[in-house]
Order: structure tokens, then sequence, then C-alpha cells
């Protein structure tokens, strides 16, 4: 090794660190503009390879010929992706893929401690030391539950997109893609494209709404022509489009058969008189998505409703801690990217000891600012039909894990007094299970007629007891 050599590396040694937990847009983006800025990164992921949910790449082994055909924005995708591997190449970024962080530590000394699982037994504990933490930890899926939701061929509307984007697969021939929200149009289009039937996209918002968002919709000229693409390829794929509808319930004895859908009323009910019955083996729902804030309730991280509050930098009221992208809320790529951008600035500024500078990130608080008002009006269009919990019948599964039934969960609030989602939990068991409520929350919520709320769970995911009994061993700066 020369002595250029051993001095670079003795500096960026002595460089502030900076750990970002999620390699999705937002924390690509960061960590790209952090380390441009002579801030030293470890960027901790749970897949196997960077890009998030959106930026999804197929397996090596499938060898794909032309996976920019599943995806929007491919070249900002080889952008982030070149600028990963130079920062990489260079040393300014160690990337630690099939890293599962469960806990961050605020160490007394002001810095902070990740803790992770490692590969996919999840097993193998990790530590990583940092300065500060920027949380891109992203959004979950919103499912709610019907009759014969459980059956197999019933899967989310992000799952179904998952497989085709990373295993260039689809789980049945013909599909009913189902619920609200954005998603349901690159889901339904992808699977079309891959030469499955989609006999129907079931949306329960009414279009008329959209009327009434113009002004919102008119300051993003380019997602109104996303929206367009998206219309144009379900007429070319003769989609047929089924508005202020919903799947009322799923067919099927050993796996899923069929669907029946019915039309909903101005108070979001359920017509009476309007079911119909659609064959299909594959039926791909969602009722929208939820930030991710595990890590940041452990922190301590102040919330605004179910996402993480931050201010114009990005910034946590927890010092050294940033957030960007889906977990402090919903809205779609762009925002995460643009959020990823200023977070990073503002982090890699302070941590060096500079005043961040406003005017660094002027483009990207301008898009912000459009794409936060944007999102706020779909999210106003978008809403699960008012009165979707009449449909859960007193037999009707709603947590998995449990096998806690609605009647089950409507006896402990009628008979037992359970007035909150915790209660519910503590007299039912549901949410006790291996996704702690991620999945059945919201149902759980609305059967109980309570507002959701955050969990405040200690840990961000089941934990052995021997990674907690050996944690604080040792970890890497």
């Amino acid at each position: 090794m020369t002595d250029r050599e051993r001095d670079r590396d003795r500096d960026r040694a002595a460089a502030p660190h900076l750990a970002v937990i999620g390699a999705g847009p937002a924390g690509l983006a960061a960590s790209v503009a952090a380390a441009a800025r002579g801030v030293r990164v470890t960027l901790l992921d749970s897949a196997a390879e960077a890009g998030g949910q959106f930026y999804r790449q197929p397996a090596a082994g499938l060898r794909a010929r032309s996976p920019q055909a599943l995806h929007h924005q491919w070249r900002t995708w080889e952008r982030l992706r070149d600028g990963l591997t130079a920062h990489v190449a260079a040393g300014r970024v160690r990337h630690l893929t099939d890293h599962h962080v469960w806990f961050v530590e605020h160490r007394p000394d002001g810095g902070f401690t990740v803790h992770a699982l490692l590969g996919p037994e999840q097993h193998d504990p990790a530590e990583v030391r940092a300065d500060a933490v920027l949380l891109a930890t992203g959004g979950y899926e919103k499912v709610l539950p019907f009759p014969g939701w459980t059956l197999p061929g019933v899967v989310t509307a992000g799952g179904a997109q998952a497989m085709l984007k990373g295993a260039l697969a689809v789980s049945g021939r013909t599909a009913v893609v189902a619920g609200t929200g954005p998603l349901l149009l690159p889901v339904a289009t992808g699977l079309a494209a891959a030469g499955v039937e989609v006999a129907a996209l079931v949306e329960s918002a009414d279009p008329k709404a959209f009327v009434r968002r113009t002004r919102a919709l008119a300051a993003q000229p380019g997602k109104v022509v996303e929206g367009a693409q998206y219309a144009s390829q379900l007429l070319r794929h003769r989609v047929r489009l089924l508005a202020r509808h919903t799947v009322v319930e799923a067919h099927g004895t050993e796996r899923l058969e069929a669907v029946t859908v019915a039309a909903l009323d101005a108070d979001g009910r359920v017509r009476p008189g309007t079911g119909r019955r659609i064959p299909c083996d594959t039926l791909a729902v969602g009722h929208g998505m939820l930030p991710h804030t595990d890590l940041a309730e452990t922190l301590g991280c102040r919330l605004d409703g179910l996402a993480v509050q931050v201010d114009d930098e990005q910034l946590t009221d927890v010092p050294g801690v940033w957030a960007a992208g889906e977990t402090t809320g919903i809205g779609g790529a762009a925002l995460s990217l643009a959020e990823g951008h200023i977070a990073g600035r503002s982090a890699a500024a302070r941590l060096r000891g500079v005043r961040p500078d406003p005017a660094e990130w002027t483009a990207a608080a301008r898009t912000r600012t459009r794409l936060r008002a944007f999102f706020a009006a779909l999210d106003s269009v978008y809403a699960p039909p008012a009165h979707w919990a009449e449909q859960v019948t007193d037999d009707t599964v709603v947590c998995r894990c449990e096998e806690v039934t609605g009647g089950a969960i409507r006896t402990a609030v009628s008979e037992l007094g359970a007035g909150d989602v915790r209660t519910v939990k503590l007299l039912t068991r549901a949410g006790m299970g291996w996704c702690q409520g991620r999945v059945c929350g919201p149902a759980v919520a609305g059967l109980a007629g309570c507002a959701l709320t955050p969990s405040r769970r200690p840990f961000a995911r089941p934990v052995p007891l021997g990674v907690l009994a050996r944690a604080g061993d040792g970890g890497d700066d």
C-alpha cells in the first residue's frame, strides 16, 4: 500500500459516519448525496440488491433481457445505481445487503448503534456504529379482510408486483386486481403485459372525485400523463374497469376459483342486487400503503398521525436522526427521491459541522412541496369504502397469524368492553403473531370502531433471545 493510499484510508476512517437504513429510492438518493459531500456512509438493507420495491430487480440467475420493461424512471435508477457503485468502489459507501435491522440504539456518547440480523434465516447478529442515522424504511401494504381472503391465489397487489419484478413470475393465468389506490394501475397493466388475462380492475374510488381535485392534479402534469398512459394500456389489453366496486367474497375450495364483486353506493355501502361473479385464479388486492415507523418509534421520534414528523431538512425531533421517503408519508418514488436528496445533503453538512444551505436543495424542495400536495389529494380520493367492515362475517379470519375471527373481535368490543386495538389484542390475541399486527392492525381497528394508532413495539422485528443476550458485545464502525 502506498503512502497516498494509507493517507486516503485514514481520512476516510476519520470522516463522520452516517448509517442509512433502507436502499429504496430515498435511501439511495440520501446515500449518494451524503457520500458526495465527504461523509462515510453505511447503507443497510434487507434485500439482496439495492432498489427497494420500486426498483426491484429480477434475480441475476434469471438473466432478464429487458428488465426496464417492468419499470418506470429507468434512467433515474441507472444514475442511482451507478452513483452507488462508484461510491462503493471508492470506499465512501459500504453497502450491507441481507441486513434486517431490528433496533437502533441511541448511545450515551451521542452516537448510534444499528442492530441487524443477517441473511435469510435472520439469526446471525451484526452491529454498525455511526454518528447519525437516516431512516428510509419505506412503507407496507394495507389489506382489509373479506370472506375468502385467506385462500391460496389471493395475494397483495404489491406481492403480485414483487413476484413479477423479482422473479418474472405470476401466480395464475386469470387475475382480478382489486381494492383502491394508484398501485393497482401498474399491477394490472404489468400482469396484462406479462400475458395474464386481467378479467377486471375493481376500484372502490369514484372517478368523479378527481374532478374536485383538478388544481392539485394540474400542478403535476407528468403524473396526469402517467395516469393516461396506464388507461391506454388497460384499453389495449381490454381490461375491464369496475369503478365504485369492491370485492365482497373470494370463492374456492383448495384455492381461489372466483370472486364476487358488487357496486358501492354514495355512502360506501354495497348496493343490494349488484353482485357479479368473476372466475379467476388470482386476486391481487390492496387498500393503500402505511409508513414503516417501527425504528423511528423506538428512537422516540415524534409522529404526525401514522408517519414520522420531519422539518424542512427531513430532520426528526431526535438529534442526529433524519427520515425520508414513505416513512414520512406515502407519496411514491419521485417524492422519496426528493426527500432523500434533501436528507443526505442536510446530514452531510451537519455531520461536517457546516451550516446547511437550503439553496443546495431548492429544486428538490419545490418538487417535495408539489408532490406532497398531489398525494394529499390522491389520499382523499383513494380511501377504502367507508362501510367495508360490514362485509366481514363473524367467521372471517381477520388475524391470520393467530386465527382470530371477526366474530371474536366484535365480541371483545360488544361484550368485554374493548375500546382500542391494544385491548382487543389482549383479549383475543389478534396481532400477537409473527407480523405483530402489521397486517391485521387496520382491520382490527376498523372492526373495533377505533383509530389505528402506533403500536410502540420495542423492536422492529422478532429477535432470537440469543441475539438479545449477545447484543452490545461488538460492532463495526
